[in-house]
């Protein structure tokens, strides 16, 4: 099949019938590929890609953070996987020694697939069916996706009926779309995270901090679920995060967030990407109250440093008595990434009155999170991190010298490790 960008010349788009479905007529060998992620996987074509990789050949595969186990280490006997996170089932593949990482803040991810070393050639994407203009919203995500399509030299998209058609401009149209394959299926889930009791306390003091009208950005699993449990009492709330989930539909159902306050795209909820259920794909179905933007907006220091208040909540594995953060390695095994925490702090931090948080239980497995040394690499430096927050409290290291923060963060460790910590830090 003649490709858009390699001297073929326009191709005219193909309709293909998902159960006659051959990839191996459209991708090639040592071709790199990649898709939608989490609740945004093209499932069909995922699906077929690896039931046929020995029809392809050898290829390569940046893929996200996924919402399934589509992808297996044994797959690695054609597939070449990398990615910038360890979360999900990418655990398994990284633990089997088969994916490869790359530790790059979240906001450079668009460079390395459009222009970068990981420049695609493949685009897996799950759109809803064409509207009354003839443009297929990209539904549940845009975030890395919109860099990789414009640079890519064939775009499969499977047309699922049951994806909303989320406002936002990434949208495509024919023009964009090689080959066609229409499907019905209920898109990949991401359910909530399991509440705790540390959850829930971190959450409550997170909540305290955040003003009415401030604008929100928020990490995934439990402690951003516990905080926007905790701002029912709020008012005029905005969002502008790299992801939004059911939480954030509860609180737009109660009044809470109407984005009044934000300073860009007022009124709007903005996110990259839709992690949760058939509670927030509906919401965001035909909704223009809410924008579905690719990673080069919902990540831009200049965006994020315009919003109004912003308070960015994000999560770490441990910090040490400096504040450096540790979100990528845990027990020697890699389970999370880089990510957009410096991206959102950094933009928190230039916010007037933002607030650039991180937030952690003081514990995991009987060992203290915060820590002398670091166990694993250095995800966010000390000088990009404002307040750490615990079950125990709040601690704002801005303007604060090695020495106080020593002494601050101690002050949040659980009881069981103060000592310990007191001494490694020699007093």
């Amino acid at each position: 099949m003649a490709r858009r960008h390699d001297g073929g010349g326009p191709a005219v788009v193909v309709t293909v019938d998902p159960a006659q479905l051959d990839l191996s007529d459209f991708v090639r060998p040592g071709d790199t590929i990649t898709w939608g992620q989490a609740c945004g996987e093209p499932q069909t074509l995922t699906e077929a890609l690896v039931a046929q990789r020995s029809r392809i050949g050898r290829m390569r595969a940046f893929v996200g953070l996924p919402a399934t186990d589509t992808l297996k280490p044994e797959h690695a006997d054609l597939i070449e996987m990398a990615s910038y996170c360890g979360t999900g089932s990418n655990r398994k593949l990284a633990q089997a020694g088969v994916l490869d990482i790359y530790p790059g803040h979240y906001s450079t991810v668009p460079w390395l697939l459009s222009d970068g070393p990981y420049r695609v050639d493949v685009v897996l994407v799950q759109v809803a069916p064409p509207d009354g203009n003839g443009r297929y919203s990209l539904g549940l995500a845009d975030e890395m996706l919109s860099s990789a399509i414009r640079a890519a030299t064939l775009v499969i998209a499977e047309v699922n009926d049951q994806v909303p058609q989320a406002h936002g401009p990434g949208s495509l149209t024919e023009a964009d779309i090689d080959v066609l394959v229409h499907t019905s299926r209920p898109p990949a889930v991401v359910r909530s995270a399991a509440p705790s009791p540390e959850s829930d306390r971190i959450g409550k003091l997170i909540a305290d901090l955040v003003d009415d009208g401030a604008t929100l950005q928020l990490g995934i699993g439990a402690i951003p679920e516990a905080v926007l449990k905790g701002l029912t009492g709020h008012k005029n709330l905005g969002i502008h995060s790299g992801a939004i989930g059911d939480g954030v539909v509860d609180l737009v159902e109660r009044g809470v967030v109407t984005g009044a306050c934000k300073s860009v795209d007022r009124g709007i909820t903005v996110a990259g990407l839709i992690m949760g259920t058939q509670k927030v794909f509906d919401h965001v179905h035909r909704n223009p109250q809410f924008a579905l933007r690719d990673t080069r907006y919902t990540h831009s220091h200049d965006v994020l440093a315009a919003q109004h208040r912003l308070v960015a909540i994000n999560s770490a594995i441990e910090v040490d008595l400096t504040g450096q953060i540790n979100a990528e390695v845990a027990g020697g095994s890699y389970v999370g990434a880089v990510g957009g925490g410096a991206d959102f702090l950094r933009g928190a931090a230039g916010s007037p009155g933002g607030l650039p948080i991180v937030a952690l239980p003081s514990t995991a497995r009987g060992r203290s999170r915060i820590v002398p040394e670091l166990s694993g690499p250095v995800s966010t430096s000390r000088a990009d991190v404002g307040l750490v927050v615990t079950e125990f409290g709040i601690v704002d290291l801005r303007g604060l010298t090695l020495a106080e923060r020593r002494h601050r963060l101690i002050e949040i460790a659980h009881p069981d490790h103060r000592a310990e910590l007191a001494e490694s830090a020699g007093r």
